[in-house]
């Protein structure tokens, strides 16, 4: 554990935002543990100080007894306010990555090592959790963190915090961990067709309709064979689609940026955003180009996790 020089310790972001971020787990001591009276603690305080004084006063000793034994409760209870998060472990797990405008999910595990239980914890990062851990034991909490744009989402300071045992003190740990979630871009509300690239064109030599080979899709027209909708994606309700057949040519479709309606580069990513999630619910192969990034026909899931990662960052 590094040293902190006098400056350090007493800088005020120890106390509210912690440490610099890590990877490594925390072990919770003196150093990361803060504490402070509640607002039940300062009362505490104040009627013992009253006690005391009338004692001095009236010098009744009963009221003397009385008084130091309050006094004694509340300096023993900073002990055991202490002892509720000290050695505890706190170790960060997964995130997931989400859309734009959805609670990224933080995994945090904490490992009670002590044969004690740990009573009355509560963990927060937007929202408090509370949980008691036994002793010997572990356990994990999910904590959630709102996003708002595409890209990598910090998910900031989780406090472990605790009154226990008697609400007079508040102990508390702030830590931050590199704690990071990819967000992709907010999916367009605008149910558009896929557009119509060079690339979904059958190739020169095989471009008779009713061949075997199925090579993309065209909007519906009045007249096509009905045996030819894509049911499947009317299903999903993209539209009424007819498929086209002839020679060699793969069944794909190209989403390119360079094709993309929109005012903005955001709003081009939706759009794109959302073409990549249809086609591959529709069954769809489909190519993907962004400005530097080009992605052959597919329609698994790592080539679809490829393409939202591709517009989360570009």
């Amino acid at each position: 554990m590094n040293t902190l020089s006098l400056k350090e310790r007493f800088r005020l972001s120890r106390f509210i935002s912690g440490e610099k971020a890590t990877d490594e787990p925390v072990t919770l001591s003196h150093r990361r543990i803060f504490i402070l009276p509640t607002y039940r603690g300062l009362n505490f305080a104040i009627l013992t100080a009253l006690l005391l004084l009338i004692a001095f006063v009236y010098n009744n000793n009963l009221v003397y007894l009385l008084s130091f034994l309050l006094a004694s409760i509340f300096f023993i209870t900073i002990l055991h306010s202490y002892k509720s998060l000290a050695g505890l472990v706190l170790k960060k797990g997964q995130s997931k990555a989400v859309f734009a405008g959805e609670a990224a999910a933080f995994d945090i595990h904490i490992n009670n090592p002590v044969d004690v239980e740990r009573y009355n914890l509560r963990i927060t990062l937007e929202q408090t959790e509370r949980l008691t851990i036994k002793p010997q034991s572990q356990a994990c909490v999910t904590l959630y963190s709102l996003t708002k744009k595409r890209g990598w989402h910090t998910a900031g300071t989780v406090t472990l915090s605790s009154t226990y045992p008697l609400g007079l003190f508040r102990v508390w740990s702030p830590i931050r961990f590199n704690l990071n979630a990819l967000v992709y871009p907010k999916t367009s509300r605008h149910e558009l067709p896929f557009p119509e690239t060079p690339s979904a064109q059958p190739q020169q030599g095989f471009n008779q309709k009713g061949a075997d080979d199925f090579y993309g899709l065209k909007e519906y027209l009045p007249g096509d064979s009905i045996k030819h909708i894509h049911w499947k994606a009317f299903a999903k309700g993209l539209g009424l689609f007819s498929k086209q057949y002839g020679g060699d040519s793969s069944a794909e479709i190209w989403l390119d940026y360079d094709n993309v309606p929109g005012h903005d580069i955001e709003e081009r990513l939706s759009q794109l955003c959302r073409w990549v999630l249809d086609a591959e619910g529709a069954g769809i192969q489909f190519g993907f180009s962004l400005p530097g990034l080009k992605l052959s026909p597919d329609n698994s899931v790592g080539h679809t996790r490829k393409c939202l990662e591709a517009l989360a960052l570009f």
